[in-house]
């Protein structure tokens, strides 16, 4: 909703399959054909040109405190004029001489120069997401440095988020006497024209055990599903349990196989021949080895944490059981993750989701804080509001501790300029001369204004010292 709409055209067209004469933009997948196109959108017209200009936008945006701050000013300093001209007006009448009603006057208007106040955000923002870039997060939108604050719940993808993104084969069981090393081929020779993960870790499996791949013909897949093709005039179907059902191939027997490979946190899918179940392929992602003690520390800060996936409910229960995550949302379909996404801000308020691959972009955008892993997609990336240069879920984290930090550094320093300003106006207007005869100079009080001013950026400044213990 926050993209111009034909960006938001285009992101409409990137969820839906191509025809002849339909428009395609950049980090649209072919995956069973070849495609003729022809360019007629380039330049300042062209996706990336949008891209470009959204970074800029979003490089000149306010976080939300600072119209709180623009407020306080507006008061601030109406009423610091009015307390100047009553000093005047006091002195005048009250005091030795004009010259000193001027100085008393002029006083009270430098030392409550707002300059702290208009320094305490921007200079917190710019020096929190330095340090922010060094522990390898970007933050794209500046408004998400404060709505980390309110999150949560956080979302997070399976495949190449929680887990390494590079499945392989662990075992390929035949329902009947078939011969294993032809049923693999069979498989990776249909899986070639695919670029789903699963499909490349069967590939990868045929071609370690140097297998000949015959030609696939008419290939067709069904997005998070399964896919099917002609090899050798046999029709084969591969995918996922519920794809090999809507297809007619009976499962029963297989159910109790099914249920074992994928409670032990493995990815199962059927190998189908001419409507006949002949094999159950299991392939397994590796968790990265950092998932579980980021999640760890993310309990710690309160929130609750979902993992959204397309296999199994079994399996994805599984991975989420042994990495400590609340809850798991198995069997979801790329165009159901908006879904999920929705009915977790519903029940549990504010979330972030965390992705890297294409079906995560719309994902991303629907999340009060989206986060995209800096490994993945390019479409992920610039749908997202954070994108974390390493390929860890420590960076989500990082995000955290130094939103949290630079919100608190803001916090300090507009407390300090303003309590500074209104504690020294008294002082400059000559309330201390009937008791100790002292008045306020200008001289004197240009220096307490700029030190005010100091002590800000000072402040801003330890924000680069700031680590995940802060």
């Amino acid at each position: 909703r926050d993209l111009p709409y034909p960006l938001r055209r285009q992101r409409q067209m990137c969820i839906r399959d191509r025809r002849e004469d339909d428009k395609v933009v950049g980090g649209t997948i072919n995956q069973s054909g070849s495609l003729l196109i022809r360019a007629t959108h380039v330049g300042d017209d062209s996706v990336l040109a949008g891209i470009i200009r959204l970074v800029e936008n979003a490089q000149s945006t306010r976080l939300p405190v600072q119209a709180l701050v623009d407020k306080v000013t507006a008061v601030f300093v109406p009423v610091v004029m009015s307390i100047a001209v009553l000093t005047f007006a006091i002195w005048l009448w009250l005091g030795p001489s004009l010259a000193m009603a001027l100085i008393n006057a002029v006083a009270v208007l430098i030392i409550a120069c707002p300059c702290a106040m208009g320094l305490a955000t921007p200079t917190s923002i710019m020096v929190g997401m330095g340090r922010a870039a060094e522990m390898g997060v970007l933050f794209r939108k500046g408004q998400a440095l404060q709505q980390l604050r309110d999150v949560q719940t956080i979302a997070l993808d399976k495949t190449g988020t929680v887990t390494v993104g590079k499945p392989s084969l662990q075992s390929l069981l035949p329902t009947a006497n078939d011969d294993r090393t032809a049923l693999l081929g069979l498989a990776a020779s249909v899986e070639q024209a695919s670029e789903h993960p699963i499909a490349h870790a069967i590939v990868q499996a045929a071609q370690l055990e140097k297998l000949s791949l015959s030609k696939a013909t008419g290939v067709q897949s069904a997005t998070g599903q399964g896919i099917h093709a002609t090899v050798n005039g046999q029709s084969v179907h591969i995918g996922a349990p519920q794809f090999m059902t809507h297809t007619g191939v009976d499962l029963e027997d297989a159910r109790e196989t099914l249920t074992q490979l994928n409670t032990s946190g493995q990815t199962t899918v059927c190998l189908a021949v001419d409507g006949e179940l002949k094999a159950l392929i299991a392939v397994a992602d590796p968790i990265k080895d950092s998932s579980a003690a980021a999640i760890q520390s993310l309990h710690e800060l309160g929130l609750h944490i979902a993992m959204i996936s397309g296999d199994s409910q079994a399996t994805t229960e599984a991975i989420a059981s042994e990495v400590g995550i609340d809850e798991a949302l198995g069997e979801v379909l790329p165009d159901g993750k908006v879904g999920h996404v929705k009915r977790l801000q519903k029940h549990h308020g504010s979330i972030a989701f965390v992705g890297d691959g294409i079906n995560d972009a719309p994902a991303l955008a629907a999340a009060d804080v989206g986060i995209a892993i800096g490994s993945g997609t390019d479409v992920a990336i610039e749908s997202a509001d954070v994108v974390l240069m390493r390929d860890d879920l420590n960076g989500v984290v990082n995000a955290f501790a130094i939103s949290k930090a630079t919100l608190r550094n803001i916090r300090q320093n507009l407390f300090w300029a303003f309590a500074y300003n209104t504690a020294l106006i008294p002082v400059a207007a000559g309330i201390l001369y009937p008791l100790t005869g002292l008045l306020l100079s200008p001289m004197l009080a240009a220096g307490a204004m700029a030190l005010s001013s100091v002590f800000v950026i000072t402040n801003a400044l330890r924000l680069r010292h700031v680590s995940l213990d802060t």
